[in-house]
């Protein structure tokens, strides 16, 4: 691990491998909290790094000081779930992953889970492999060591990566709270922009940092990284193939015949299903606003087959049946999403309006209450705006108060 200032979460991590781990080694650069204590409370092995504004030199010293024949990589704002510790262990042990010897496995994917992303929660990536000269981590931001691992492949085709199926990492971090706080995003920018003066080919890191421009709203920043790395599409992998088309359709979605391209180049890719959640839902929020109604509902319909648990994508499944006048279908759908997510406001707030829309008074009027509830601590001014709008369509403002709205 490499940590500063961590302290609000790194017992949690280091709880997760907890008897799993042989060795625990912590690098830090600088913290001024109780990161150190808490790391060596938990048995861990801490050495100081002077910071340089470069993840692989922070990643590259920490693999120095480990002596096992396998490392695992963990940041402080994630949880190895117990499941997948058993099989790495097992793996350590010498027993087979799957139909593969243990002595042929160079390197393991692990599945991450976002936590609180709403619709592209899952990311891929190599977190386990063999302590060896040869794999060390490249790039400083979004540090890999992918590169290494592909040239010791190169070298020794017996060599294999496999991909656990099944979620192995629960991360924290996505906050969009924690990451405004902690100046993530410019500290990200910064170190991305600088890399790529020297390196203005590299589509691995131009994906990432045109990622970071469509989710601070420069989509006109992120395009021209965009194309520049789609032009050597055939020289990068699958998974970062699937990014760059789908982030460059995010970033056209003002021009949408362009970005249904996009997102079909993005799901023609050979990636996890798993992986491909974000441009299900959103090209089919793209086909919803174009009128092609079943287009959408067969897109959030593949969505739920590759992960029946994302709330959103019964939503928008009931969203896009409501379009299409079946109700029933749409109540569904959203009853699916609250299930799932009982704090969805939209949720409720579209439940209540098919329920309206059959009849259904006292049933609309509780999700309408859900809604306005859950309004009122998140969003005061929609939840005051949800108040007049259920008010046009004839209820009585009586029911609401009876409840405690007002």
């Amino acid at each position: 691990m490499i940590v500063k200032d961590e302290a609000a979460t790194l017992a949690r991590t280091l709880e997760s491998v907890a008897g799993v781990a042989n060795e625990i080694v912590v690098v830090d650069t600088g913290s001024a909290d109780d990161t150190v204590a808490i790391a060596q409370s938990h048995g861990a092995r801490v050495y100081s790094f002077a910071w340089g504004d470069d993840f692989a030199a922070a990643r590259n010293a920490s693999l120095s000081h480990a002596t096992g024949d396998w490392v695992l990589v963990l940041d402080a704002d994630e949880v190895l779930l117990s499941e997948t510790a058993q099989v790495l262990q097992r793996l350590d042990q010498g027993h087979p992953l799957g139909d593969v010897a243990a002595e042929d496995v160079l390197a393991v994917n692990l599945l991450r889970l976002e936590l609180g992303a709403p619709q592209a929660p899952y990311t891929l990536i190599t977190r386990c492999f063999r302590r060896l000269p040869e794999l060390t981590f490249s790039r400083p931001y979004h540090e890999t060591v992918d590169d290494s691992v592909a040239a010791l492949q190169a070298q020794e085709p017996r060599w294999q990566v496999l991909t656990l199926g099944e979620v192995a990492l629960h991360h924290t971090g996505y906050d969009p709270a924690v990451v405004v706080q902690r100046g993530k995003f410019d500290r990200a920018r910064k170190i991305m922009e600088t890399y790529l003066a020297g390196h203005p080919d590299d589509g691995y890191l131009l994906n990432k940092l045109a990622a970071l421009y469509v989710e601070s709203d420069q989509a006109e920043a992120a395009l021209p990284l965009l194309n520049h790395a789609l032009e050597q599409a055939n020289a990068l992998d699958e998974l970062t193939r699937y990014e760059l088309h789908y982030h460059r359709a995010l970033a056209l979605a003002n021009r949408p015949e362009l970005a249904a391209s996009d997102y079909q180049a993005a799901l023609d890719q050979p990636v996890p299903p798993i992986l491909k959640l974000g441009a299900w839902i959103n090209y089919g929020s793209l086909k919803k606003v174009q009128g092609d109604l079943e287009g959408a509902i067969a897109l959030f319909q593949q969505a739920i087959a590759a992960d029946p648990s994302l709330a959103i994508a019964h939503y928008n499944l009931g969203t896009a049946h409501r379009a299409r006048g079946y109700l029933d279908e749409a109540i569904a759908a959203y009853r699916q999403a609250i299930a799932l997510d009982p704090s969805y406001p939209e949720a409720y707030q579209n439940l209540g309006v098919a329920l309206f829309k059959l009849g259904q008074l006292p049933e609309a009027v509780q999700a309408f209450q859900r809604a306005i509830a859950i309004y009122d601590t998140i969003d005061p001014a929609t939840a005051a705006s949800l108040r007049q709008g259920i008010t046009k369509l004839g209820i009585p403002s009586g029911l609401f108060a009876q409840k405690g709205f007002g």
